[in-house]
């Protein structure tokens, strides 16, 4: 029995030598959370969170480390293939749970199938959220609790990933006495500084130091089973915080710059550079996870080895926006040393479009206090502004975002700068260009418990019953009656703004703050149209009304399928009235509408609502 135990003693103290020529790599992935620690100098949680403080002082912490997409699904799938989400498909949130599969390209395995095939045991523990079909024998273990590894003893080396809650934390229950009041923090300056939003911030301080207590348990888990030596630790965020809803969701610096530290054996982690300020792509952990294994970065990696001596120092960080669960949209930003530039493709709808935290008290914060007037003129062009096509931020000095340089002449030659370079990155692929399949919108988009779509892709496939232009689903979902027949246009619905009128003359956007049609006449005559139509007026249909203003006297035509209904001349006002054209009430249904504005060249014309007026109790 003595001489099995010896030579069950030797087989294993020999594995385990050969395991230390290889390091293990252990990722803490943490959902949802902002870089504000004390080792990122944050005054807040100063001294408040020792365990990821402590990763910082054994080993590197990265200042400005973006992702490559501000949600979770669409940045953990590209880390674990190595490339931007937009490259392979795997760009908009949640894809391929429902509905149409995705699949990766043939010869692309995971991260953790790569190290599998070198040797390396693979675990996850918690959330995955890949936007693709994949096969979970990528990891070949499951760690039984979330900081008991004396079972990985004898299955070195190891590559394993434990996801923790981050700013998702439940702090209900945290000691009242660790919590932070909310008193004392400083509200990002793109929110409004009340008691909701300090509020939100006082609690992602307290989910991070929730966070700390976990992160604290693992590495003595890893002490204790005496792996600490041979294993490199990385502690880092998906995107940023997830109740301030310009952070998540967002491609602004608070949506994007994540915390990423390194601890690990110096042959692998030097520490010459503690504090590394070079800009880093998350991607680039990918990469050098796989050259810490030893294993050559495959070709389609976009990463690079971020310890590696021929290592050079990124120019630009880039990355994307998409559907978010039910709500559509097209975002490309680059960030560069001290500019952040955003592209916006859909600017028929607002910032803060319907979203998943709608029924959150800190988002009817914003629509309240805009429709009260209560929001700062910055903050409601912000989050219920005309949406520009293109925004440029010195973010080294403006890190909130709040000065849009684009229309700056003194910028121009910045502005074209970012473009070329966003440009040239895009003409690498992107999946984006491509709307999503039907059965992709249906999936993500009706019934979900996150909520249902209300942007205009959705129309492509539901039913308009009484030809008004708008679907049955989508008028119920914005409080009109989907069979009353009745041509009513508000333009509340920051989704699909418009709400389907269109110019074939204006040179500039036709959607401005939420709620209005606005425009400038840079051609003495302009006209908005309305087509998709197929709706009879009743006797009970009196007038189409107008309701708008204009910064000088506007002539106003109405034409219904090319044929002229009225006209009405529109005196200069700041205040909004009504104007109306009777109905004629004979004629064929409606499969057009087409309004047209001749005046003064820069006059401005600002619509609050075209609609049928009838003479009904039933009339909006």
């Amino acid at each position: 029995m003595y001489r099995l135990f010896i030579v069950w003693f030797a087989s294993v103290a020999s594995l385990i030598a050969h395991a230390v020529d290889r390091p293990n790599i252990l990722w803490i992935y943490a959902e949802d959370t902002s870089p504000w620690m004390g080792c990122y100098g944050d005054a807040i949680n100063a001294g408040a969170t020792p365990y990821i403080d402590s990763i910082a002082r054994a080993g590197v912490r990265f200042e400005r480390a973006f992702v490559p997409a501000p949600v979770c699904s669409a940045t953990r799938s590209a880390l674990i293939v190595g490339q931007s989400g937009i490259r392979f498909g795997a760009h908009q949130h949640r894809s391929s749970r429902k509905g149409p599969k995705i699949y990766l390209p043939e010869g692309m395995p995971l991260l953790p199938q790569i190290l599998q095939g070198e040797g390396y045991t693979t675990f996850n523990f918690g959330k995955t959220d890949y936007n693709f079909v994949w096969n979970p024998a990528a990891y070949n273990y499951q760690l039984s609790e979330q900081a008991d590894f004396s079972d990985l003893v004898t299955r070195q080396p190891f590559f394993g990933q434990i996801q923790t809650k981050g700013g998702k934390n439940n702090t209900w229950k945290f000691p009242a006495q660790r919590k932070v009041d909310p008193d004392t923090v400083t509200v990002p300056a793109d929110y409004p500084d009340n008691a909701i939003y300090r509020a939100v911030v006082a609690q992602h301080y307290d989910a991070i130091r929730m966070d700390d207590d976990l992160i604290g348990e693992i590495l003595k888990g890893l002490e204790a089973a005496g792996l600490s030596d041979n294993t490199i630790v990385v502690y880092f965020s998906d995107h940023g915080a997830n109740n301030l809803v310009r952070h998540k969701q967002m491609t602004t610096e608070g949506g994007l710059h994540v915390p990423f530290i390194v601890m690990g054996p110096k042959k692998y982690v030097p520490t010459m550079r503690q504090v590394r300020s070079d800009l880093v792509d998350m991607l680039d952990l990918s990469a050098t996870t796989l050259a810490w294994a030893g294993v050559d970065v495959p070709d389609w990696y976009s990463g690079q080895d971020l310890f590696a001596d021929n290592f050079k120092e990124r120019n630009f960080v880039a990355a994307h926006k998409d559907r978010l669960d039910h709500t559509i949209d097209r975002v490309r930003s680059i960030r560069t040393n001290n500019f952040r530039y955003v592209r916006n493709y859909k600017l028929d709808r607002i910032f803060l479009q319907p979203q998943y935290r709608d029924s959150k008290d800190f988002t009817k914060n914003l629509h309240d206090l805009y429709v009260k007037g209560g929001l700062s003129d910055r903050l409601t062009e912000i989050y219920f502004g005309e949406r520009p096509a293109e925004e440029l931020y010195k973010v080294s000095v403006d890190p909130h975002m709040i000065v849009n340089l684009a229309s700056n002449p003194a910028f121009k030659n910045i502005l074209l700068e970012h473009r070329a370079i966003l440009n040239d990155w895009l003409s690498e692929g992107d999946c984006g260009v491509k709307e999503e399949a039907i059965e992709a919108l249906q999936a993500n988009g009706e019934g979900t418990k996150w909520g249902e779509g209300v942007n205009q892709e959705y129309e492509i496939y539901r039913t308009d019953s009484d030809g008004d232009g708008l679907s049955d689903k989508w008028e119920v979902l914005n409080g009109r009656k989907p069979n009353d027949g009745l041509l009513f246009f508000d333009f509340d619905c920051g989704a699909w703004q418009t709400e389907g009128w269109f110019s074939q003359d204006l040179q500039c956007n036709l959607a401005g703050n939420l709620g209005f049609l606005d425009f400038e006449l840079r051609a003495g005559t302009v006209s908005i149209e309305r087509t998709g139509l197929n709706v009879q007026f009743t006797q009970e249909d009196r007038a189409l009304q107008l309701k708008l203003r204009t910064s000088s006297t506007v002539d106003v035509k109405v034409f219904a399928n090319d044929k002229m209904m009225g006209a009405v001349l529109v005196n200069e006002s700041n205040v909004f009235s009504s104007s109306e054209i009777l109905l004629d009430t004979r004629t064929n249904n409606i499969h057009t509408l087409k309004v047209t504005f001749e005046g003064q060249v820069g006059s401005f014309i600002e619509i609050d609502s075209i609609q049928v007026i009838r003479d009904t109790a039933d009339a909006h």
